[in-house]
């Protein structure tokens, strides 16, 4: 299915056709509802027709509830559930059966196995001493983020930080051009566009050459931007694709659980990610709701090799055949003298990551905090436990201050958002609104010596159900630019008063009710 939209491009209009929800997931949508319907429908016939079957279906009810409140899940996601089951007769808990968890068949959980043991293998008792000896803080944040997401610490690792989208364009574009073995690229938004195209035109030259060319986009972030058969056309250009986590029509999580990664790899010693696309608004050649401000981050070195790791599994549990892990995916490293330590991590989904990966990381960043924490998110819907983090900051004297969009890309999600000014402010914390647009970068930056820049934004969709990834620094000399960067934005941006959080009665009810079934959206 197509449509024709109209966007302006240095103050030109152009007309563009593009995918408007193509056939194959309007089916996959369709088979899905199919499917929860009779499974539900034969449930409640089962109730009518057959004697006490009734009592069955209660009892399954008790012990889902029961379930529910036993579960180690945050409380914040247990209640939504806890009233679909109570509220909705037997649909209620069958629902419940079909979308609550994230079942991994075993095939899967084999090849991810093997993938992991596949992958490079590093020692990092001796540079894990040499931080502990520098700061016991700061090596206490690196141990556990490396347990609970099985990374690993790196030094020596170069980084160049990226304020805009348009800045990192033409250094990716030069970087591309300069592959010699592989280039792997895995983005949950890519669009046909002068961004997009410019690096395809990079990934159809080198593969032509023999460079293995890898690309992983997401199913449904790609559902309205490509057609629905893209990667089959990638294919033809020479260009091994597939999309993550395919629709299929199963009524299990699979509409959930989204890669939200943005990873870049070439030759496995230069790395990109940070919060951009590949689609022209991320490097404002398309005005989508204002000035669109995002940031990247450019990493040579060691570090690389875990944004390779990721970017294997993820091809790897997608595609039909395992991916051979060749001994020059993770090359030795030219020797590079820089500062700070940096620890490359993915996020993601129960039962893949036991822990809220990102979640502690951000925790561990305000608990630890002894001036001030600066955050810059799209979105400010967050659980209770979090909240608490960023109070309890801020009450102790940190200078907290959260940046969000002034113009917004959803009214819905950004009334959410809103709606948790009052509170944080009461405890003093400073929120701004990105006046000139819509501020997509997921930044998180303390006392001039931690940051992290990733995927991660202060959201549900991230903190819980996305496959996520992102950069801890310590004492990294991007760390600088990072803070300049959100002070400049903060110069830009509107600081929300008393007066401005005003609503009507109508306005909190909605967001109320909104607020409740969140961790489900």
């Amino acid at each position: 299915m197509k449509k024709k939209i109209y966007y302006d491009v240095n103050e030109k209009t152009v007309e563009k056709e593009i995918n408007y929800i193509p056939v194959r997931y309007i089916i996959a949508i369709l088979i899905t509802l199919l499917e929860v319907l009779s499974i539900v429908g034969i449930v409640i016939a089962l109730c009518y027709y057959v004697p006490y079957f009734y009592v069955a279906a209660w009892l399954t009810e008790i012990a889902c509830v029961v379930r529910i409140i036993a579960s180690d899940d945050n409380p914040d996601y247990k209640v939504p559930w806890l009233l679909v089951v109570l509220v909705i007769p037997i649909a209620g808990f069958m629902l419940y059966f079909l979308f609550y968890s994230r079942i991994l068949k075993k095939k899967f959980i084999k090849r991810l196995k093997d993938l992991k043991e596949h992958s490079y293998q590093k020692d990092d008792s001796e540079l894990s001493d040499k931080l502990q000896n520098e700061s016991p803080v700061a090596y206490s944040q690196a141990k556990m983020l490396c347990s609970i997401a099985e990374t690993h610490l790196f030094t020596n690792t170069k980084q160049e930080y990226f304020p805009l989208g348009e800045e990192m364009h033409p250094r990716l574009l030069e970087d591309l051009e300069k592959a010699e073995k592989f280039i792997f690229m895995e983005y949950f938004i890519i669009e046909e566009g002068k961004f997009w195209n410019s690096i395809l035109d990079v990934l159809k030259k080198k593969a032509a050459a023999g460079v293995e060319v890898k690309v992983v986009y997401d199913d449904v972030g790609c559902m309205m931007t490509l057609p629905g058969n893209y990667c089959k056309i990638l294919k033809t250009y020479g260009i091994d694709a597939t999309p993550f986590s395919r629709l299929r029509g199963n009524a299990d999580s699979e509409f959930n659980n989204r890669s939200h990664r943005k990873i870049t790899v070439i030759d496995g010693k230069v790395g990109y990610t940070g919060g951009i696309n590949l689609a022209d608004e991320y490097i404002n050649e398309v005005e989508k709701n204002g000035h669109w401000k995002d940031i990247g981050i450019r990493l040579e070195g060691e570090a690389v090799w875990e944004l390779t790791k990721l970017f294997l599994i993820d091809f790897g549990i997608n595609v039909k055949n395992m991916p051979e892990i060749k001994v020059d995916i993770f090359p030795a490293q030219d020797e590079i003298q820089e500062n700070g330590y940096i620890i490359p991590f993915g996020d993601g989904p129960h039962p893949l990551y036991e822990r809220r990966v990102g979640k502690s990381v951000i925790q561990n960043l305000l608990n630890n905090a002894t001036r001030y924490v600066y955050i810059t998110s799209p979105y400010l819907i967050i659980d209770n436990d979090l909240c608490l983090s960023i109070e309890n900051a801020a009450l102790r004297g940190i200078d907290v201050r959260i940046i969000v969009p002034h113009i917004p890309d959803k009214k819905i999600i950004f009334g959410m958002t809103q709606s948790f000014y009052p509170r944080l402010m009461a405890a003093g914390v400073k929120i701004y609104e990105y006046e000139p647009g819509f501020i997509h970068a997921k930044s998180y930056l303390a006392d001039d010596d931690y940051a992290m820049i990733g995927t991660i934004n202060l959201d549900y969709r991230s903190l819980v159900h996305h496959f996520e990834n992102g950069v801890w620094m310590y004492k990294c000399a991007s760390i600088n630019a990072l803070k300049n960067d959100i002070e400049n934005t903060l110069d830009k941006s509107i600081e929300i008063t008393p007066d401005q959080i005003k609503t009507s009665l109508l306005q909190r009810v909605i967001r109320s009710i909104v607020r409740i079934f969140a961790p489900m959206l």
